[in-house]
């Protein structure tokens, strides 16, 4: 099962990707894609076992960004592919049904390829502009939204979509209505006054 909120990890002004992890798993959050750029693969599956057994504490699940090698090894549930990343298949190959494999979008034309490929759910976005992510992809709007998933209802594409990109709790309840299957978010939880309380009230605006 997908789950509706998903936290992406970036480095805690306080500490490490895995500071803001544990950050995040302590404030309720269920679904988390461990996301480290421009470090060796070495390091990655370090982070990746940590924060695989702080999954298994919470009981939540673990997406790693890139990797689905390290994403086996490191016992996590999936591994999310971005567009210039391994394809879909491709990870499929190595991880056969072990993992659940999310692919990222920016166009309608880019979700019915997800679809084709195989994803168990696609990334949509990105809702605005983010510094979190280099290499930006066009930024989509609700107008974006509303127009991808209206012609994914039309051809019939039922694949869970998580919006993505900057969303602050605020955007929640009219992204929802695009139709999107649920949120996921960084900054948001990573840098709130109360994560706890922001959470909850993500949770409760998605279902």
């Amino acid at each position: 099962m997908i789950d509706k909120l998903h936290y992406i990890s970036q480095a805690a002004a306080d500490g490490s990707h895995l500071t803001a992890i544990k950050n995040a798993l302590a404030a309720g959050c269920k679904w988390i894609q461990l996301r480290v750029k421009d470090e060796p693969e070495s390091s990655i599956l370090a982070y990746a076992a940590e924060a695989a057994s702080l999954c298994k504490v919470f009981g939540a699940k673990l997406i790693i960004n890139d990797y689905p090698e390290i994403a086996l090894k490191a016992g996590a549930d999936g591994v999310h592919l971005g567009l210039d990343d391994m394809p879909v298949r491709e990870a499929r190959a190595i991880a056969g049904t072990r993992l659940i494999i999310g692919g990222t979008a920016n166009t309608f034309a880019h979700v019915l390829q997800r679809a084709a490929e195989g994803a168990d759910y696609i990334g949509l976005g990105p809702y605005r502009f983010t510094t979190t992510k280099k290499r930006l992809s066009p930024v989509l709007g609700i107008e974006g939204y509303q127009s991808v998933m209206q012609q994914a209802r039309q051809s019939g594409i039922g694949l869970p979509v998580i919006a993505i990109g900057g969303i602050e709790v605020d955007d929640v309840p009219l992204i929802m209505k695009t139709g999107v299957y649920g949120i996921a978010v960084s900054g948001a939880i990573t840098h709130a006054a109360d994560r706890l309380q922001t959470v909850k009230r993500m949770y409760d605006l998605i279902f």
